[in-house]
């Protein structure tokens, strides 16, 4: 009896803080920013400036937040990847503080 070939796992590039990655398809962007960053955070804490990660990942906890294709503040955790997709992991507004 022999096995079958296990599927090829279909991949996207994006780009993470100017970086590219290559990540599977059909992934959250929070998760592949997670997986594949060697910065285990979304965001930073807006007073403390402390890193801060996703903690639900179903879209309830507001802590995985990042700039997605220009947009600030969407929650990274419901949002799937998409190829040539652009993260940051700060709102352009609040670089410098």
């Amino acid at each position: 009896m022999s096995k079958k070939p296990a599927k090829a796992e279909q991949t996207v590039t994006i780009t993470v803080d100017g970086e590219p990655m290559t990540v599977p398809e059909g992934i959250s962007v929070a998760a592949a920013v997670l997986g594949h960053s060697h910065d285990k955070h979304t965001c930073k804490n807006s007073v403390t400036n402390e890193p801060r990660a996703p903690y639900c990942m179903m879209g309830v906890c507001f802590e995985c937040m990042m700039e997605i294709d220009g947009r600030p503040n969407q929650q990274s955790c419901v949002t799937i990847v998409q190829e040539g997709m652009t993260v940051r992991r700060e709102p352009a507004e609040r670089e410098g503080k």
